[in-house]
């Protein structure tokens, strides 16, 4: 396994390489809840379209959580597997009104991170990645998501073991990241993930980490 200083080497190396990402500010809690659910095996172009689609359809949220799961399907039918995430769409906005009361979800910010996770995750649909990404994007939380991409990542440096769920991958890499950089870490290996370190063809030569990566094609 790799150690905490060789971690911070990642960070180093991938900010050198493609900039430091800056957290861009607060976001809708809700909106961003929905739209991570949204993103579940599709493309960030698809997901976009059906939370737009979703919104015209329905600009109050108690209008959607009132609706039909059909009328909520056919809303977001361009992010895939419509059937599927409306019922849980409905549910979540079922579950939150009943709740809280309302929909503001803007008190989760200002949470105990885990208590706002071990809390969302009991929902249908919010597994530890999507409530992690809505704590990282819209609270600005220090919390290392793992999607597909930075799950692939880890294990090609070997940061976690090759039989690692993502589950056990944020789990073991939350402590091994430097404090304040896990959003540094994620999107730039989100980055890294779509053009250099790719699933099935990886461009090991143009990689900023080849010398440093076990799984490097290139001769060192």
């Amino acid at each position: 396994m790799q150690t905490q200083l060789q971690v911070s080497k990642v960070v180093q190396r991938l900010e050198a390489a493609f900039g430091e990402p800056k957290w861009q500010g607060n976001g809708d809690p809700l909106g961003d809840l929905i739209l991570t659910v949204l993103s579940q095996s599709t493309n960030d172009n698809n997901r976009d379209v059906a939370y737009g689609r979703l919104r015209e359809r329905f600009p109050d949220w108690k209008e959607a959580m009132e609706a039909p799961a059909t009328e909520i399907a056919d809303a977001i039918r361009p992010a895939g597997l419509g059937n599927q995430k409306s019922v849980r769409i409905k549910d979540i906005l079922i579950w939150i009104y009943k709740t809280y009361g309302d929909f503001d979800l803007d008190f989760i910010c200002d949470e105990d991170p885990q208590q706002i996770i071990d809390t969302f995750i009991q929902l249908k649909g919010v597994g530890i990645k999507t409530i992690s990404v809505v704590l990282m994007f819209t609270c600005g939380v220090d919390i290392f998501p793992v999607d597909t991409h930075v799950h692939r990542i880890c294990k090609r440096l070997e940061l976690v073991p090759e039989n690692a769920t993502a589950e056990k991958t944020h789990h073991l890499m939350q402590p091994k990241i430097p404090t304040g950089s896990c959003y540094s870490l994620h999107m730039n290996f989100l980055k890294l993930g779509r053009t250099i370190c790719q699933a099935r063809t990886p461009k090991c030569p143009e990689c900023p980490l080849k010398d440093i990566c076990p799984s490097s094609t290139v001769e060192p």
